[in-house]
């Protein structure tokens, strides 16, 4: 059997990178599709940034198709537009190390989904009132409860996910933080999952009444 060449095995490599990296920014970001996450890799991969050109050509797409997608990741934070003194086009590059900058513009965006929605809940219980009736009871304490829970979500992020303008550096947070208090985070959060798949398992293991 003839083994692939060097070329070749880098090619399907890089396709590799190219395909899973699209899917997994497709999935995280509404407006982005698959070619968004591609033209991060390739990004990433590049040596310099690239033009608009030289992205149609490197991912075999048109112009218009690249370029919605370039305006998306744009204003996601995760892409910048640059132009040299003495170029003639615009070229695009990373915002930040990768994945730091898809990270951090997932976490930037479910932040904000956090904290609009504390308002949101705040508007609605007004909106209803003093309204009474089974439904209105029904409808307050559901509000009420969702409004308890991002309350304490939105304490959460405004107190763990940076405020930016500028690209983070996750690595460098992460390392900046005590050594204990990772280890306790991670334990508390394996002890949260092991508690809820007990709770998952135990209705599970019933037997009903009258069988063996």
């Amino acid at each position: 059997m003839k083994r692939p060449s060097a070329a070749d095995s880098v090619a399907v490599a890089r396709a590799t990178l190219l395909e899973g990296v699209g899917r997994e920014i497709a999935s995280s970001f509404p407006g982005i599709t698959r070619l968004g996450g591609q033209i991060v890799a390739a990004l990433y991969l590049a040596e310099k940034p690239l033009s608009m050109d030289e992205l149609c050509a490197e991912l075999g797409r048109s112009k218009s198709n690249v370029f919605g997608n370039l305006r998306a990741l744009e204003a996601e934070g995760i892409v910048e537009r640059q132009r040299p003194p003495g170029a003639r086009f615009d070229t695009f590059a990373l915002r930040g190390k990768y994945p730091d900058v898809v990270v951090g513009a997932y976490l930037a965006r479910l932040r904000r989904v956090v904290l609009d929605k504390v308002p949101l809940f705040e508007r609605a219980l007004g909106q209803l009132g003093d309204a009474e009736g089974p439904e209105a009871a029904r409808l307050r304490a559901r509000l009420v409860a969702l409004q308890r829970k991002y309350e304490r979500f939105a304490v959460v992020f405004a107190e763990l996910v940076p405020v930016t303008e500028g690209p983070i550096d996750l690595e460098e947070i992460i390392d900046a933080l005590p050594t204990t208090l990772v280890h306790a985070l991670a334990g508390a959060a394996k002890r949260a999952l092991v508690a809820r798949a007990a709770r998952v398992v135990e209705p599970s293991r019933a037997t009903p009444r009258g069988r063996r």
